[in-house]
């Protein structure tokens, strides 16, 4: 049997919600036509997919329901192409997944078959929670299950609860997701689906568990386990006991019910889920069952025990060519090889790992059933492992070629997870269209320094590239207390308390800019390059003070989310025309901004710039003009926000919102020709205070958009203060021997130079994003 497949992004979860769903219909497929080579491909299908072969399943299916085309029977191609769309979805090809399941549905409708739409609405309902448009998904689910009440199918309304449950998991509304999960449970017990009500309940502890209920959702998992282990075997089953073994084991190590007890449920889950996987012979429920075991007794310090189970897990993955686990499976024998000391060892297999992950970066932008979570601190941390073991390396190491070498890999590591963090919160592969090809690093250090700032537990490593090179900084402040001052000189900053920032922007400076000072005073560097990690990303560089004045007299500041993401190539200013567009009036519920005529109008003056204002700033009319015009520069004055998930960022337009989707749109076709867009200013935009993920939007949406670079706002300014800014920065940018960077430092200057906005508060959440030339 071949298998050239790929574990679904969603794990356990999205295989469990699969494999119910087959059980609901599996006897109906296959008595549904004379047609016996369709027949037996539906069966083939059926069980190349339970043991993990997901690319085998979608030749087989796709066979089927080409064969039922043949033979004119719309109802059952339908319920092959259901099928085949699940394929898809489980090998994380979401638009081919779309496709199929529409063509579904379409069928069903055409045939009238009621059974088969509701099935399509939920399938699509669950790809949409995939790709994390959660409104979408949330209608199409009520749809599913209000139509499968409606027909009496109770069994299909207890699945679609038990994704509306996902739905609200992924929301992060454990409370909502938990009255959900209890529901499907009942209704699973009512239509005799013992294992989906056993998956549901599964589903209601780890809720429990999320809503801070610690003890209800114990009762409800030791309810679960029990039922469970007397269900018949099955693939359902397996994947149900790895579930409750992980919930278990969150129980036993988040919530301190650290008791013998407990410990030795999360081991006995997993032990009977790996003997039963193995039993049925599902290779890859076992590989999960064993990795996790492996992974329990990682914590527990039996690093003999767990290598060798975790090696079984490996090669398990290995066989079905699963990456999605098997970069799991490298990452611990990494770390459990570290814990023995084998640090060669361990970074040759952090290597493998981050490149088996590399392998499948589009899969795994998908955050299925559980809340987004800033990517550092979850698959992020295998990056930052491998490049925590060489920086203590290369701390140790004289200048040698080799300490270089261990330098620049752990910069392009950096670069790999910067681009990676990216794809994962817009989910989709704008990144991948902007990575640009290598550049040297000379090209981007003639006169700017750029700095890597890498939090780790123990220390915060800077990592700068110089003219002459990298170099390496080790400053011995944790993570933890870093991110601490960083929150509070945020905080500080936007409600303008001048006493509480300067001391935070102090204690910064010192950490990040002072011991660069020495190396920084030899280079003809005027510009420092930010590539922020966390909640680095909340602040304005400019702002940092090294006790005499702020550092933007000093420097100019950009951030960019990564080099690779760079393309350094000056402004061509003969093609930089605007497209301005802007509300001064109140609508939709937000203030006016009656300085927004005058900022527009600054640039119909210097530019000639085309004007959008008010009324005629219509989210159509947007799309017409980048659709005709040939437009250098793109500036938007008008309320925006960027959120946690991308799908509920936003620009606001006269009669609607301009989503980071639409932007791309509109933007992205320029990308491709010779002069793409320049520069996308967003003059009156704001990330809510304390939360990283919405500036890592703000971050990329030069690279979103498909724009050279980008000028924001980490928070709303005052009307006639980011007016005046936005005025002398256009007024400077028309110089050709000033560069972006440049022009907004004067731009910020000439601000910080009004005894009006001298606080930090006015000039400094402007960003310059991306390229800085």
């Amino acid at each position: 049997m071949a298998h050239s497949t790929r574990h679904p992004a969603h794990g356990v979860s999205l295989l469990m919600m699969i494999a119910i769903l087959f059980a609901l219909t599996w006897g109906w497929l296959a008595t549904a036509s004379a047609d016996e080579a369709s027949v037996e491909r539906l069966q083939l299908g059926y069980k190349v997919f339970q043991y993990g072969d997901y690319t085998s399943a979608v030749q087989h299916w796709q066979a089927a329901a080409e064969g039922y085309a043949k033979a004119a029977n719309p109802r059952a191609q339908g319920h092959a192409l259901l099928r085949l769309g699940q394929a898809y979805y489980a090998l994380g090809h979401y638009d081919k997944a779309v496709a199929t399941i529409n063509a579904a549905l379409s069928l069903a409708k055409h045939t009238r078959d009621a059974q088969q739409r509701a099935m399509a609405l939920g399938s699509l309902g669950n790809l949409h929670i995939a790709t994390g448009q959660l409104k979408e998904a949330e209608a199409l689910l009520q749809q599913a299950f209000d139509l499968a009440t409606q027909l009496g199918n109770v069994a299909l309304a207890a699945s679609v609860a038990n994704n509306r449950g996902n739905l609200f998991m992924t929301r992060a509304t454990p409370r909502d997701a938990l009255t959900a999960y209890q529901r499907s449970a009942q209704l699973a017990q009512r239509a005799g689906q013992k294992a989906l009500a056993a998956r549901a309940q599964t589903n209601a502890a780890a809720a429990a568990l999320q809503a801070d209920e610690p003890a209800q959702a114990k009762t409800l998992l030791d309810a679960a386990f029990t039922a469970l282990t007397a269900l018949p075997d099955s693939h359902a089953k397996v994947y149900t006991l790895n579930k409750a073994g992980l919930t278990y084991r969150d129980l036993w190590s988040r919530w301190r019910l650290r008791n013998d007890a407990l410990l030795l449920r999360v081991a006995e889950a997993f032990r009977i889920a790996a003997d039963l996987a193995q039993r049925i012979e599902a290779p890859l429920a076992a590989s999960y069952a064993l990795g996790y075991l492996g992974s329990l007794y990682e914590q527990e310090h039996r690093y003999a025990e767990a290598l060798q189970l975790t090696r079984r897990a490996l090669r398990s993955a290995q066989r079905l060519h699963a990456p999605e686990s098997l970069y799991q499976w490298q990452w611990q024998i990494a770390r459990l090889l570290h814990a023995t000391g084998d640090s060669n060892a361990a970074l040759d297999t952090y290597r493998q790992a981050i490149a088996t992950l590399q392998s499948i970066r589009r899969e795994l932008s998908s955050s299925y059933g559980k809340a987004p979570e800033a990517f550092r601190t979850t698959t992020g941390r295998l990056y930052f492992e491998f490049v925590d073991l060489l920086l203590k390396r290369t701390a140790q190491l004289p200048e040698t070629p080799k300490k270089a070498d261990y330098l620049s890999e752990a910069r392009q590591t950096i670069e790999l997870f910067k681009a990676a963090e990216l794809q994962n919160y817009f989910q989709d592969d704008c990144v991948n269209a902007a990575e640009v090809p290598d550049i040297p690093l000379d090209r981007f250090t003639q006169t700017a320094a750029i700095v890597y700032p890498i939090l780790l537990t123990d220390r915060t490593e800077l990592l700068v590239s110089l003219r002459h090179g990298l170099k390496q900084y080790t400053v011995p402040v944790s993570a933890e207390r870093l991110e601490r001052v960083v929150r509070h000189f945020r905080q500080a900053l936007q409600e303008n308390k001048e006493r509480r920032y300067l001391r935070h922007a102090q204690r910064l400076y010192d950490w990040l800019i002072r011991p660069l000072e020495g190396d920084l005073a030899t280079l003809p560097v005027n510009t420092l390059v930010f590539v922020p990690d966390g909640a680095l990303r909340l602040i304005p560089m400019a702002a940092l003070h090294d006790g005499d004045d702020f550092i933007v007299r000093k420097y100019a500041l950009a951030t960019t989310p990564g080099l690779a993401l760079t393309d350094p190539k000056p402004l061509t200013r003969d093609k930089a025309r605007p497209l301005a567009l802007g509300l001064s009036e109140p609508v939709q519920g937000y203030s006016a901004l009656p300085y927004v005529t005058d900022e527009l109008a600054t640039l119909q003056s210097l530019y000639n710039a085309k004007l959008m204002l008010n009324q005629d700033f219509l989210v159509d009319n947007v799309k017409q003009a980048l659709r005709t015009g040939d437009y250098g520069i793109l500036h938007i004055a008008s309320h925006g926000q960027f959120a946690s998930n991308a799908s509920e960022s936003f620009i606001l337009t006269f009669d609607n919102k301009l989503t980071m989707d639409l932007l791309e749109e509109y933007i992205g076709r320029l990308r491709y020709r010779e002069d793409p867009l320049e520069l996308l200013t967003l003059s009156a935009c704001e990330t809510a205070l304390g939360d990283d993920r919405a500036a890592l939007g703000l971050a990329g949406i030069a690279i979103k958009a498909g724009a050279r670079s980008a000028v924001a706002t980490l928070w709303h300014v005052a009307d006639q203060a980011a007016a005046n800014l936005v005025s002398t920065f256009y007024d400077e940018l028309q110089a050709d021997e000033v560069s972006r960077a440049q022009a907004l430092q004067r731009a910020q200057i000439a601000l910080l130079d009004h005894p009006d906005y001298q606080s930090p508060f006015f000039w400094s959440p402007f960003l310059l994003i991306n390229n800085w030339f």
